[in-house]
């Protein structure tokens, strides 16, 4: 309360002036929010105090660093209304409360820092207006829309006796924030290594050599086999250790005599613990979300890698439970092999394909063509693909075997399929060459049949 001044001069008038000189009380706080997911529906609340006369409240979005205020809604106590500035097509935004504003259905797009702006009548004239602002960020996440697990430099060939990285690419897209994503073994978690982040700039990261041998030991020559266990004669000559990230688990490479004694499999396909090594990256997209991406690399061991189920899962706070997916190693088996036309006839074009296997084959095999004991009909040695086409078969092809390789770093597979070769009645028996173009008398007839025109021409 505004005290009359003991001046007897004080009437109501100067007390009137006395308390507009003094200006309004207003305060703006805005409750804070915790993250919410998109779809959620969301409620904006500006709380303010006030003595004086209402003017409006203005609700923005600052979008581009706080360089740019977008009007979303306002009230004009005024006039007691309200409007939305946002998607005339569709309005978004509900005023609850003159102060208060209701997202029914939060988007990506509305994550983000926002403003409420109070303005109260000046005491003094109505032409000002004094005004006060708080401000909220908005954080909008994102649940992961889709996760999948590659086998990254595939297809690639079986090596038997050299040790070979392998890589599993875990692609995780549609989240915000970056999901936490880590791999499993048969159920187990993997504990692995990190990786170090790549240089900025890089493109797809390639990983180093963890193992490498171009031999090894168990391949002997034979007289060190006739007389037992290698090294219990003369010493073997040794190389440099490699620098791989691994090279430490093992001993060097053997300088090996070219004639050697090779078993099923090398002994260091034996190790039973693998070093696994771990690396995870997230690139922002266009959508505001992220793509995160997560390699789990080791030295592959065909004896007990071969149909080892691993699991990428993911989790994120938008998630009620982690998602995965999962791979199964397998090596290829039973490649199943169809020709068509299935009753091949000389000067037809024969196709050879591959379209599946006994077992669910994983990575993608390599496939390789060749024929036995000869080379394929265009004079190649091989061919690379899932299917052989031959073109304008030659009757010297009857009875002719091919082999397909189905292999991936797993394991190897052959498989053969005979063509036969039936005559066919538009060719005469003999006419054609190597490749299946007429030769011999039809050639006659058309050489002879255009000396004859010839000669009626002059006569």
């Amino acid at each position: 309360a505004i005290a009359c001044p003991s001046d007897p001069g004080c009437s109501l008038t100067s007390l009137l002036l006395l308390f507009l000189t003094f200006p309004a009380y207003l305060t703006v706080s805005i409750e804070p929010l915790p993250p919410v997911v998109v779809g959620d529906a969301v409620t904006l609340k500006c709380n303010f105090k006030t003595d004086g006369k209402m003017r409006e409240i203005v609700w923005y979005r600052v979008t581009d660093g706080g360089t740019i205020k977008q009007k979303i809604f306002t009230f004009d106590a005024m006039f007691s209304t309200n409007f939305s500035h946002m998607e005339n097509y569709r309005k978004r935004e509900d005023l609850v409360y003159q102060s208060t504003v209701r997202l029914p259905e939060v988007r990506i797009s509305d994550n983000g820092p926002y403003e409420c702006h109070v303005g109260i009548y000046d005491r003094a004239t109505r032409e000002k207006v004094v005004l006060a602002s708080g401000n909220i960020f908005l954080n909008v996440m994102a649940p992961p829309t889709s996760i999948s697990v590659l086998a990254a430099d595939t297809p690639a060939p079986f090596s038997r006796y050299q040790a070979q990285n392998f890589t599993l690419v875990c692609v995780v897209s549609g989240g915000k924030p970056a999901p936490l994503v880590y791999f499993k073994r048969d159920g187990e978690p993997i504990e692995a290594t990190p990786l170090p982040e790549p240089p900025a700039g890089t493109g797809s990261w390639a990983p180093r050599n963890l193992l490498h041998r171009d031999l090894d030991d168990t391949k002997v020559p034979k007289s060190l086999a006739a007389e037992g266990e290698v090294g219990g004669g003369r010493p073997l000559a040794t190389a440099d250790p490699p620098r791989g990230l691994a090279a430490e688990r093992g001993p060097v490479t053997e300088t090996i005599p070219e004639t050697v004694v090779s078993r099923e499999f090398p002994r260091w396909v034996h190790v039973a613990e693998p070093i696994y090594y771990f690396r995870h990256t997230h690139a922002p997209v266009s959508d505001g979300t992220v793509e995160a991406r997560a390699t789990l690399t080791w030295t592959l061991n065909p004896q007990i890698d071969n149909e080892a189920l691993f699991s990428c899962e993911v989790k994120h706070p938008a998630l009620s439970m982690p998602m995965q997916s999962e791979v199964t190693l397998v090596a290829p088996k039973g490649p199943k092999i169809t020709m068509t036309p299935t009753r091949a006839r000389v000067g037809d074009t024969v196709r050879i394909l591959v379209q599946g296997f006994q077992n669910e084959v994983f990575p993608e095999p390599l496939f390789t063509w060749t024929r036995v004991g000869s080379r394929l009909l265009d004079g190649s040695a091989e061919h690379d693909g899932k299917e052989l086409v031959l073109e304008r078969v030659p009757a010297e092809l009857n009875g002719s075997m091919y082999r397909c390789t189905a292999q991936n770093p797993l394991g190897s597979t052959d498989t053969h399929t005979r063509l036969i070769v039936f005559e066919n009645p538009n060719i005469p028996r003999g006419t054609e060459d190597s490749n299946g173009s007429l030769t011999g008398h039809r050639s006659f007839r058309l050489v002879l049949a255009l000396t004859l025109t010839v000669i009626l021409e002059l006569t």
